[in-house]
């Protein structure tokens, strides 16, 4: 097209934030969809998604429907004329009359390398699962979920230490730099989508808080990345005491377990026996207390071992 591409923005968290700060440095963003205000914070303030307050500071119009379908938000839509959507971490579904708004259709900047973890936790599950690496791929959505032919992949590969914390942000900057170097070619028909493989398809489904309790039966591997995969939400925990106990940062020793669940000290930390080598708990957060180091927590857990 001779005229630069009126482009509608759709996303909500951090992750999406590099995103549209590069798209609107080289496109007109005519307009931003994002979540509603969340309640956040001791107070329960509602606080706006990360990716309002950066439209906000760029003076982009903003809108936070609870529901896409609904006529209003689709009317204003069709209002902005978007040649194009980008979406990146949004939240909701869209609908096939959004999907067919735009010129050049609606393309999606997804956190990995689809097939692999199609769905709403992409990161955390590939550090779940032990994947060497993870990436980014730019897609074009069509009705199903992620399902949609690929425009563009670049792998990542995922540190031994990496937490969906630590590797969000390092996949987010690929993203918005694979996104800008894609859309030129997809404008002018250089580049042209390719079906995903049929082959090597796993889904990542919604995270809920429940997910985050420790099942001492797994070996010690697959808890500590457990820990590092829902690090920092929604969070791993057990219980001592009749209490809740946040651990933040585990790692897992080779030596034998002294049964499932049983306590015990290593290199001055605290460690749970599992079903296969023991668990080491180099952070913790007691209930009501801030997050400590292992050997702080020891010194005043009474009864932790025997």
């Amino acid at each position: 097209m001779s005229t630069q591409p009126r482009v509608v923005f759709m996303g909500s968290p951090e992750f999406a934030v590099p995103t549209l700060l590069a798209l609107a440095r080289d496109y007109p963003v005519v307009g931003v969809v994002t979540q509603p205000d969340r309640p956040a914070g001791r107070g329960r303030k509602p606080t706006p998604p990360p990716v309002k307050r950066l439209a906000l500071e760029l003076g982009i119009p903003v809108m936070q429907p609870r529901r896409l379908r609904a006529p209003e938000a689709f009317e204003q839509l069709r209002a902005w004329q978007p040649d194009l959507i980008v979406v990146a971490a949004y939240g909701q579904i869209l609908r096939p009359n959004v999907l067919q708004l735009p010129l050049y259709g609606c393309i999606n900047v997804h956190a990995s390398l689809l097939p692999r973890w199609r769905g709403a936790s992409p990161i955390q599950h590939a550090i779940l699962h032990g994947d060497a690496e993870t990436g980014i791929t730019i897609m074009l959505m069509d009705e199903g979920m992620d399902t949609g032919p690929i425009l563009a992949q670049e792998a990542l590969p995922i540190a031994p230490d990496d937490t969906a914390g630590t590797l969000s942000p390092k996949l987010s900057a690929l993203g918005a730099l694979l996104l800008l170097e894609t859309i030129p070619g997809y404008l002018t028909g250089a580049t042209q989508p390719q079906p995903q493989p049929e082959e090597g398809v796993t889904y990542a489904p919604l995270l809920k808080k429940e997910d985050g309790r420790l099942n001492f039966t797994e070996p010690a591997a697959a808890l500590a990345r457990r820990v590092r995969a829902f690090n920092p939400w929604p969070g791993t925990f057990t219980e001592w005491q009749g209490k809740l106990l946040k651990i933040h940062r585990a790692h897992a020793a080779a030596q034998p377990s002294p049964g499932t669940g049983e306590h015990l000290i290593v290199a001055g930390k605290p460690a749970i026996g599992t079903g296969e080598g023991v668990l080491v708990l180099d952070e913790v957060q007691p209930a009501g207390k801030k997050p400590m180091p292992g050997e702080v927590f020891l010194r005043g857990a009474r009864g932790w071992v025997g």
